[in-house]
């Protein structure tokens, strides 16, 4: 019978075939201008295009002495830091009446709630430039790329630790309750333990998404320049190697940002159980 299934048809050999072009072929398509990104960051060639003329690391280390390059970049590390602890705080906050209330029409608020995510960023810079210049007449400034950063932000942590609260054991919370534990106890020794790997994934990740915004910050920054805007300014005046090496850096960071998101909760969890049976056992 086990034969029998291992036998394919030659129609259903040219099949698979035909399958496994084509899923090489739609990877070409989606890795093919990344690898190429990273392999014109490395090439002598100044114009950063072909032909390849020969391997050099030059543009990379051009790319730290740039003034314009080192501002920007700090610029976007302030707002990224801002942006992603105003995220983590209203995320997480947001999301325990999301999950624990009672409310009415709570899947109906769940999706009012994360609307950000799917109104396209060009409407949401939109909307904020006119609200805060045209009603709060403020200054555009690094503070409201934030403001608008913020908002899209943070529905993605939102929902990162609402999945986690979902399947938390709240028998965990009354056993706490009876030893005599209050409210703000029971939230700082049992709940937020429990669910800091959530809170870090999703922290990790509005860290990421500020670092590559481009389009509601180019609303909102004003005058300032990140890193992404930085890059667009240098693309309308012709490819150079220092624009891909930066851009290579770009992507290697949010690389590391998306991989630290996904292993780093297992890791506190893993740790998080060692901890009281090294307890007990030294008990």
């Amino acid at each position: 019978m086990a034969r029998d299934l291992d036998v394919v048809s030659p129609r259903g050999r040219v099949v698979r075939g035909a399958l496994s072009v084509w899923a090489i072929l739609i990877y070409a398509f989606l890795f093919a201008p990344i690898i190429l990104l990273v392999v014109f960051s490395f090439n002598a060639n100044r114009y950063g295009t072909f032909p390849i003329t020969g391997w050099t690391g030059k543009w990379y280390s051009q790319v730290f002495h740039d003034y314009q390059i080192r501002d920007a970049l700090t610029t976007t590390l302030q707002v990224a830091l801002e942006v992603t602890l105003v995220s983590t705080i209203v995320g997480t906050a947001a999301a325990f009446p999301l999950v624990r209330s009672r409310l009415p029409f709570r899947s109906g608020i769940r999706i009012v709630m994360v609307l950000p995510i799917m109104i396209p960023g060009l409407l949401i810079g939109i909307s904020l430039l006119v609200l805060l210049t045209s009603v709060f007449h403020w200054t555009l400034s690094p503070t409201t790329a934030v403001i608008g950063q913020s908002v899209y932000t943070t529905p993605f942590v939102m929902l990162l630790v609402a999945a986690r609260l979902q399947g938390f054991d709240v028998s965990l919370e009354r056993a706490a309750s009876d030893l005599g534990a209050n409210t703000v106890q029971r939230l700082r020794y049992v709940v937020l333990p429990l669910i800091a790997p959530a809170i870090l994934a999703g922290a990790l990740f509005a860290f990421t998404l500020s670092l590559d915004e481009f389009i509601i910050t180019l609303f909102l920054i004003g005058s300032h320049n990140t890193l992404p805007i930085y890059i667009y300014t240098q693309v309308k005046f012709g490819i150079t190697p220092e624009v891909n090496a930066l851009a290579s850096l770009l992507l290697a960071a949010s690389l590391f940002l998306l991989a630290l998101a996904v292993v780093l909760p297992g890791s506190i969890r893993r740790v998080a159980r060692r901890v009281p049976r090294r307890a007990a056992a030294s008990a």
